[in-house]
């Protein structure tokens, strides 16, 4: 295992000081880079270390913030912030741009080989910032089968992965569908992975606090789903050093 360093990296976004979590893969050269959203509830040592996963693989990596530090314990807290965000692209798009310019300004990450993953509320922001333009190698997306407004998913300009539960209700299957078609009628190098028997959240280890109906982790998915997430970025943007 690589040496990594981690240090908290605070911006201002939404109104917001937001709080990210940034790992260094060892040595001192560029490496390509990943921006992770985290889920409605907000940044937590589970995307922090999915941060210091990919420094080990060799990416410089941001877990970014959305709720500014704050992690919300309740979850009709939570969707009170939430759902306002999902429901306003530019928003989004806004707390996305903020944290991939601190990536982008990081000495150790290549300006131009950059790709982004989310899982829930981040995963929507990481495809809105697709649907805006952004210069991203990748785009990787779990329980986030979200739509955009109509004709600008044409503007991704990167392959698309998606993952999602079965069972999950939150991302049931009308919403799949509307989302594959979007990418495909887009012209988009999309795949979608549906994992049998598996909830919304299967990714997240339980939290000792009140969870939404249909939340639920399901540990040998979540392996798997981590293991696509890490061949698309093997696929789309290899560590040669």
């Amino acid at each position: 295992m690589t040496t990594i360093t981690t240090r908290a990296v605070e911006y201002p976004a939404d109104g917001l000081t937001m709080i990210g979590h940034l790992a260094l893969p060892a040595g001192v050269d560029r490496r390509p880079a990943v921006l992770i959203g985290p889920e409605g509830p907000g940044l937590n040592d589970v995307q922090r270390r999915r941060a210091d996963a990919l420094a080990e693989l060799g990416y410089v990596a941001l877990a970014f913030d959305i709720n500014g530090g704050r992690w919300f314990t309740d979850p009709q807290q939570m969707l009170a912030h939430v759902t306002p965000l999902l429901g306003d692209p530019d928003r989004m798009r806004a707390i996305g741009h903020a944290a991939l310019d601190v990536l982008r300004a990081e000495p150790r990450t290549d300006p131009d080989r950059i790709a982004a993953i989310g899982y829930g509320t981040g995963g929507a922001i990481v495809l809105e910032l697709g649907r805006d333009g952004a210069d991203l190698r990748a785009i990787g997306t779990v329980n986030a089968l979200t739509t955009g407004r109509p004709g600008e998913a044409a503007r991704i300009r990167c392959p698309v992965w998606a993952g999602v539960g079965s069972e999950d209700p939150i991302m049931p299957p009308a919403q799949r569908d509307a989302f594959t078609a979007e990418m495909q009628a887009a012209g988009v190098d999309w795949r979608l992975v549906v994992y049998g028997g598996a909830l919304h959240a299967f990714h997240h280890p339980p939290v000792d606090q009140d969870v939404l109906p249909g939340v639920g982790y399901h540990p040998q998915h979540a392996q798997r789903a981590w293991r696509d997430i890490v061949n698309l970025l093997a696929e789309c943007l290899p560590v040669t050093a």
